[in-house]
């Protein structure tokens, strides 16, 4: 099956991220998986298969960063933009603290993808957090759904309770036992895991119970070797720096030789975040207890970037204060740089190549290491390198020859493994070499992109292939209604369905007829159970959206999608047992049945009487509890959050959809249905009305129809022209 040119969506929700002068190191959330996406959004934008790579992120404008993460739209290159949804506030805040958001950000996506007019061919999520947003976006558009988890919820756990954690204390700050259950959900949807290495796949995924359910594509990540380019190069006289590197350069080597009483020695490389499990104590214990080692080289740990110890996260904070009483338990002032701070684009390169110059070695020192870019990049430099006995670095020396593995939990080992590189010139000369040839063999972008290409159109062929044999229509629901700007939105009982049904398959009809530019929902105080079962009884199709209990629930399509975005939008201060509790002595309400009461919903009988409403308000208003409460038919009282009702659900409809409320068509019978047929939608008010819609005549957009029922909806449809006018519109698009 032949393809037409992609259209792909990545995502990165949590951390700072630019296309230049990346922060790595800023905090945990801005470690190698921000560059990581960033060149491979660049690379795939490069490749000819490719029409448009936008790539998902937080915006944030928060004064203590930088502005840059403020812009809505960063075009990287013509074909490449980085687009900034605002979700959870704009203070820039940790990626656990933004679980409770990601629905949010799910709904301006669907607005932004239905403004832009496009469906994206795949959405690829990076991390469990943007793995959540991909994974619910490809259900509402059916897009294949391609996953990168870059690290694991269960290996975080296992190591956070091997450092002695409590379990506890684990699930409070890190909200590790959502994000596993989140990831297993993610295995169990994801058409494609993308993983840097087979050990990833096996060892790490294989932690987890839905294992076994997706495909998975080995594509180790790319560099960028114009920028990590031999440190020889600068030697030759062709050599040709702009000022900038030349200034990065100067800037390195300042701020190392103000660290060392013996400049010239060759230096140990360390480069990484503040974490436990980058063992950075460790690297400093064997430099610490080897004095031989001590009076060959010198030793450099870049941690990070920080401004004050004692105002970060508690794993930063542990880590950092650790390495200084290192520094002063081996006595190692004038052998050990720890700077506060580097420039990713422009000083971190120099550094490898300062480094590699004077003879030393960059070492990984991590307990484990799903990947390792920064062995790839040091040994690119020239830079020969010693990594952990796991993952990705397995591969890299496998592959490139151009260091030695080594258990890093040894000290001793540790030492030895280091000192083996420095002592022996043809050792250093061999691996540097090695390094710079082989990683330009074999860990390119553009190979990782042709890959990651190749392998995610089998995977966009498969899907389409599925969808035929499945026999599942082509146009999914986000599909359909991202087409549409109009939307007919009627309630069920005595609007839709009434004593008198016989227009009800005439209006049937005519919504099957016009449904490629109008769209159907029922707005309705049932249940969703008994809302489809009510539907099918009167051979009613299940509509392109159902508003149900009341407005507390959303549902799209057949195949009744949950809209998770509402539930998450009214929770907000909603406290359901709080106020049946603050109820139970009024005599004058009962509550209804188990079957009618929803998470977001109470729901009681109560016959009218003198100040029954009043009561119920003083008495919830004086607990300070946040509702809407909704009587309707002189005998049914329902309770809802205060952002929920079935008008409220439609404006928030035209909100996620793009679609003007003006294009709405409302139609209703009752006063539960008063303010949805109140503002901006056309409304029609059907024959058989309560009386306690009465007040409403005379009012702009309101019209009362002579006929009952479903004959009341098609008066109103001639009486707005709504189909001819929707017809119009969707030519003129």
């Amino acid at each position: 099956m032949a393809l037409s040119k992609l259209y792909i969506q990545l995502f990165s929700i949590h951390g700072l991220l630019r296309s230049e002068n990346m922060e790595l190191g800023h905090d945990a959330d801005t470690g190698g998986q921000i560059k990581y996406v960033v060149e491979l959004a660049t690379a795939l934008s490069q490749n000819e298969s490719v029409q448009q790579v936008d790539l998902f992120t937080r915006l944030i404008s928060d004064k203590n960063i930088s502005k840059d993460y403020a812009e809505p739209i960063e075009k990287v290159n013509e074909k490449f933009s980085i687009v900034r949804i605002q979700c959870g506030g704009k203070k820039y805040i940790r990626k656990e603290l933004l679980w409770p958001h990601l629905d949010e950000f799910v709904d301006k996506t669907i607005k932004y993808i239905k403004r832009r007019n496009r469906i994206p061919d795949i959405v690829h999520g990076h991390y469990p957090d943007a793995g959540y947003v991909a994974m619910n976006l490809s259900e509402i558009f059916d897009t294949p759904f391609v996953y990168t988890g870059h690290s694991l919820g269960r290996s975080k756990l296992e190591q956070l309770l091997h450092d002695g954690m409590e379990k506890t204390d684990i699930i409070k700050k890190y909200k590790i036992d959502r994000r596993i259950q989140t990831e297993e959900t993610i295995l169990k949807n994801a058409d494609c895991v993308v993983a840097s290495t087979r050990q990833e796949v096996n060892t790490q995924y294989g932690l987890y119970e839905n294992q076994k359910i997706p495909k998975y594509t080995v594509i180790p990540p790319g560099l960028d070797i114009e920028k990590f380019y031999p440190f020889y190069h600068d030697l030759l006289p062709e050599s040709t720096k702009d000022e900038a590197e030349v200034y990065a350069q100067a800037s390195v080597l300042e701020e190392l030789n103000r660290f060392f009483m013996h400049p010239d020695r060759p230096i140990i490389l360390s480069l990484c975040r503040p974490d436990k499990r980058k063992n950075i104590s460790g690297l400093i214990k064997a430099y610490g207890e080897d004095k031989g080692l001590q009076s060959m080289a010198n030793l450099a740990v870049f941690a990070g970037i920080r401004k004050d110890i004692s105002t970060m996260e508690d794993n930063e904070r542990d880590v950092l204060t650790e390495i200084l009483l290192l520094m002063d338990k081996y006595d190692l002032y004038g052998k050990i740089a720890i700077p506060k701070k580097h420039n990713f684009e422009y000083e971190v390169p120099e550094l490898y190549r300062i480094v590699a110059e004077k003879k030393g070695i960059f070492v990984n020192s991590a307990l484990t290491e799903p990947f390792g870019i920064t062995i790839l990049e040091a040994a690119a430099s020239g830079l020969p390198v010693v990594a952990p006995n796991d993952g990705g670095p397995r591969d890299i020396i496998k592959n490139c020859d151009c260091g030695i593995i080594v258990d890093t939990t040894n000290s001793s080992s540790l030492a030895e493994a280091i000192k083996t590189i420095i002592i022996d010139e043809e050792k250093w000369k061999t691996f540097s070499k090695n390094g710079i040839m082989n990683v330009r063999k074999h860990y390119t972008w553009k190979n990782h992109a042709a890959t990651y290409i190749k392998d995610t159109s089998n995977v966009i062929t498969d899907s389409r292939s599925h969808k035929v044999t499945a026999a599942v229509p082509s146009d999914s629901i986000g599909r359909r209604i991202a087409a549409l700007d109009y939307f007919i939105i009627t309630d069920i009982d005595n609007t839709l369905i009434g004593e008198d049904n016989k227009y009800l398959k005439e209006l049937c009809r005519l919504l099957t007829k016009h449904k490629a530019h109008v769209g159907f929902g029922v707005a309705t105080g049932r249940t969703i159970d008994s809302t489809t079962a009510y539907l099918k009884k009167f051979n009613v199709n299940i509509p392109d959206v159902i508003i149900s209990s009341v407005g507390s629930e959303i549902y799209y399509g057949p195949r009744l999608h949950f809209g998770k975005g509402w539930k998450t939008h009214i929770s907000a201060k909603w406290n359901r047992e709080k106020m049946v509790e603050l109820l139970s002595d009024f005599s004058f309400i009962s509550y209804q049945e188990a079957d009618t009461q929803r998470k977001f919903k109470v729901s009681y009988n109560m016959k009218p009487g003198k100040d029954r409403l009043a009561k119920i308000h003083n008495r919830l208003r004086a607990h300070k509890c946040h509702y809407n409460l909704i009587y309707s038919h002189n005998k049914f009282l329902d309770i809802l959050p205060f952002r929920a009702s079935k008008g409220k659900a439609i404006r928030y409809l035209s909100y996620q959809w793009d679609i003007a409320l003006k294009n709405f068509l409302v139609c209703g019978d009752s006063g539960n249905d008063e303010e949805m047929l109140r503002g901006e939608p056309c409304a029609v008010v059907v024959g058989n009305y309560s009386p306690e819609l009465e007040h409403l005549k005379g009012l702009r957009k309101i019209y009362f129809s002579k006929k009952p029922s479903a004959g009341g909806i098609l008066e109103a449809i001639e009486h707005y022209q709504f189909f001819k006018i929707a017809m119009v519109r969707q030519n003129v698009k």
